[in-house]
């Protein structure tokens, strides 16, 4: 075969042909213009980009005779011609991926000690020195650090991290940088130029954002792609065989995204999946292409764009119409549906959903910058969700006639709503109302020293703080409950005794105080006092249950938790404790650290306890007594065969009398 891979045959020769990494080209021919030549050099740096080309450009100039005034090889010396067929005994290269055993450095060493046949420097060039072993590195320590003056070692990796210390320190190193397209794009537009190839520049483009910055892979890649169209490389060619996503495809879903076209974007979605493109690469792809939009919307970050004038001056046009707020939301979309994709069940329907999020980010931007509602008017009390005021306080039924007009309209508004919803919270309101009564009777009964008749004529002459009923409101109130075919008395009262309210509730005009009060307004019990009394009440209740608990009924409910207990550990520790009752407080005595835990983690126990008693407040404590302890007692020592006899013959001294007539001995006799 004559064919030549474009790698190969393309491989520069001189440090003015290497593609992207001037810094080192200029690096090296300045220390070899001043002869400051370092003994070992490492070379590192990604795939592809030019790290064991620079190695042998460096050790064919080192034994060059007829060296260029710039530094490079002529190519035409003895020296020259034996490196390009490689038949120079100068130059070894060592493969440490294959070679890298301590036997292998070893004898890498030895060839060290002789020196060149021909020219001043004999070169050892070790490529993927990251792969040589712990006892190889060692080996090679000493020599790299004091080699002999004609010895240079160049090594070449991508791992440095993965190289010892030792190593790094003896080295000089050179970072080599991934090639940028636009550099890449230029050299394989003048291979096509010397092969004779036309190719439009929007392919090559692709081929060198495949590569990934290294230009060797773009070089494979131009092959491949010059095999399947020839002579002519057009732009639809190559995303046909590189698998990938037409950026046309991205232009129009920004489109469809920036005028909310839902069904646009959903049936570009699922073109891209039958054209067999996962979802994963579709996100990513349109991210790529919001960065780019992004990056196009300033002039300072438009060198960042790396794509062609044409497709440049697009982005511009297209970024021109889309918003920063919406680039930036879609990017975050993006992000986050990449993240969450390998989770998803259903990939497909994850993706559609976050690109249906992305559809309508402008109505969430136009939302969240809303102006918000007007506030209530000056004097107007605002209302909670709930029906309460600012306060926590809800309204009154009977208000004046400054509220009773907010009210009205508040129920014309609230028409709408369920029936059954408004007459639940009508009957809610009358059974609060009879609540407040009783408590009002009650007071009224423990008070009996002096009693005023208080009368609606006296309220409204008077001026005091209670509120008629509006009739207005009133007769809405009755079309409501006749709408809900339910007939109810409303009884409309003449006053409403307010002071001090104990409890801010609504007063239903359906409840009428069954007894007057009579006496003074000042010799009314306060609401602390009636506090104080209720609680008085509640400690006497509480007093008389703590002294009906008793120690039978302690002992009935304990028995039945260990009868319901499915542990059997739990029922013998329980079984085991000693149990009394003082009060509302359970004194349960254990002989053991162990059954004390063991009590604590029964949490039902008490709940059980306190339902069986009827004790709300009772309480268990746990004291530990190590007297008590359950230990098993001591097994008896066996006994031996003269003891077991003895012991007969204590307990009955004819058994002896039968031993001596017999002439019967033990066997251990």
């Amino acid at each position: 075969m004559s064919f030549v891979v474009s790698a190969r045959k393309y491989r520069p020769a001189r440090f003015e042909d290497v593609v992207g990494q001037g810094h080192v080209s200029q690096t090296l021919k300045k220390a070899l213009q001043t002869d400051h030549l370092a003994h070992a050099f490492l070379f590192t740096g990604p795939r592809g980009v030019g790290k064991t080309t620079c190695a042998r450009i460096l050790a064919k100039v080192l034994n060059c005779q007829n060296v260029t005034a710039s530094f490079e090889p002529c190519g035409v010396c003895d020296s020259c011609q034996a490196f390009d067929k490689n038949a120079s005994f100068n130059i070894m290269e060592l493969d440490a991926a294959s070679n890298n055993s301590v036997d292998h450095i070893r004898a890498l060493v030895e060839q060290v000690r002789f020196q060149p046949q021909q020219g001043k420097y004999k070169v050892f060039i070790i490529d993927e020195v990251h792969m040589l072993s712990q006892s190889a590195f060692n080996a090679f320590l000493k020599t790299l650090e004091e080699p002999p003056p004609y010895a240079i070692f160049i090594l070449a990796t991508t791992e440095k991290h993965k190289i010892i210390p030792t190593i790094l320190s003896r080295c000089q190193i050179f970072d080599f940088k991934r090639i940028q397209i636009k550099d890449m794009v230029a050299h394989l537009q003048n291979i096509c130029g010397q092969e004779g190839i036309a190719a439009e520049k929007e392919a090559l483009h692709i081929i060198a954002q495949k590569a990934d910055g290294a230009l060797r892979d773009a070089l494979s890649i131009f092959d491949r792609i010059v095999s399947f169209s020839g002579k002519k490389i057009t732009y639809e060619d190559v995303i046909t065989n590189l698998n990938v996503l037409d950026y046309d495809y991205y232009f129009r879903f920004a489109d469809a995204l920036l005028t909310e076209d839902l069904p646009k974007v959903l049936l570009i979605f699922n073109e891209v999946l039958r054209n067999g493109f996962d979802g994963d690469l579709f996100i990513n792809g349109l991210a790529e292409h919001l960065r780019n939009l992004l990056v196009c919307k300033d002039a300072e970050t438009l060198h960042l764009l790396e794509v062609s004038d044409s497709l440049k001056e697009r982005y511009g046009q297209q970024a021109a119409i889309a918003p920063a707020s919406f680039l930036l939301t879609a990017l975050n979309l993006c992000n986050d549906c990449d993240i969450n994709y390998k989770m998803a069940r259903n990939k497909p329907l994850h993706v559609e959903t976050y690109l249906i999020k992305m559809c309508f980010i402008g109505r969430a931007v136009k939302l969240a910058s809303s102006p918000q509602p007007v506030a209530a008017a000056d004097g107007a009390e605002k209302k909670t969700a709930d029906g309460r005021g600012a306060d926590g306080r809800q309204p009154i039924v009977g208000s004046p006639p400054s509220a009773v007009g907010s009210q009205q309209s508040t129920v014309k508004e609230d028409r709408g709503q369920d029936k059954e919803a408004r007459m639940a919270e009508y009957e809610k309101q009358n059974r609060e109302a009879a609540k407040i009564a009783d408590e009002a009777e009650a007071v009224d009964s423990e008070v009996g020293e002096t009693e005023v008749l208080i009368e609606s004529d006296d309220y409204e002459d008077g001026g005091t703080d209670a509120t008629l009923i509006d009739p207005d409101f009133q007769k809405e109130i009755e079309e409501e409950m006749d709408e809900a075919e339910e007939q109810m008395e409303v009884n409309e009262p003449s006053s409403v005794f307010e002071k001090t309210p104990p409890d801010p509730a609504v007063i239903s005009p359906k409840i009428s105080l069954r007894k007057p009060i009579s006496g003074s307004l000042t010799t009314f019990q306060s609401l602390d006092s009636l506090d104080a009394e209720v609680a008085r009440a509640e400690s006497n209740d509480h007093n008389r249950q703590a002294a009906k608990l008793t120690a039978e009924d302690l002992k009935r409910a304990w028995s039945s938790y260990i009868e319901s207990s499915d542990k059997d550990s739990v029922r013998t520790i329980l079984k085991g404790a000693e149990i009394s009752i003082e009060g509302e407080q359970v004194l349960a005595v254990v002989g053991s650290a162990l059954a004390e835990s063991a009590i604590r983690q029964e949490s039902s126990l008490m709940e059980f306890l306190r339902e069986q008693m009827h004790a709300p407040r009772l309480a268990l404590q746990i004291r530990l007594d190590p007297t008590r302890s359950n230990a098993a007692p001591a097994k008896p020592k066996k006994m031996t065969d003269s003891e077991k006899y003895w012991g007969m013959k204590t307990l009955n001294p004819l058994v002896d009398e039968v031993r001596k007539r017999f002439d019967l001995k033990l066997e251990n006799e």
